[in-house]
């Protein structure tokens, strides 16, 4: 199994969980994040005064798979996600080790 953080525009959000449910994946997390990496934020004007805004809003899209699932999540993602200017965000993929649903209390791939 493997664990998929999406970073992405918070605009691009739709579109990426349309291209998800495309390839039949429909679980996810997402929460609104902070960050910045080669863009370092921008400057701003309120109320006359200029100040530096470093965190920009991000989108932070987690799920977990099976290994057979993953490219196909990849590539989804990426084509969703994509416009082709800085700041479009990073996809990063962590081993997991277990995954225990509460409920019924399956384990593995069953409980995803």
């Amino acid at each position: 199994m493997k664990k998929i953080e999406a970073i992405v525009k918070p605009f691009k959000l739709e579109e990426v969980k349309d291209a998800l449910a495309e390839v039949g994946i429909e679980g996810m997390t997402v929460s609104e994040v902070k960050g910045f990496g080669r863009q370092k934020g921008h400057t701003e004007i309120y109320r006359g005064s200029e100040y530096t805004v470093d965190f920009l809003p991000k989108i932070k899209i987690e799920i977990v798979l099976s290994d057979s699932r993953l490219e196909t999540a990849i590539a989804a993602i990426l084509k969703a996600a994509k416009t082709g200017k800085i700041g479009d965000g990073k996809v990063f993929v962590y081993p997991v080790q277990e995954a225990i649903r509460i409920r019924t209390g399956e384990k593995g791939e069953q409980a995803i």
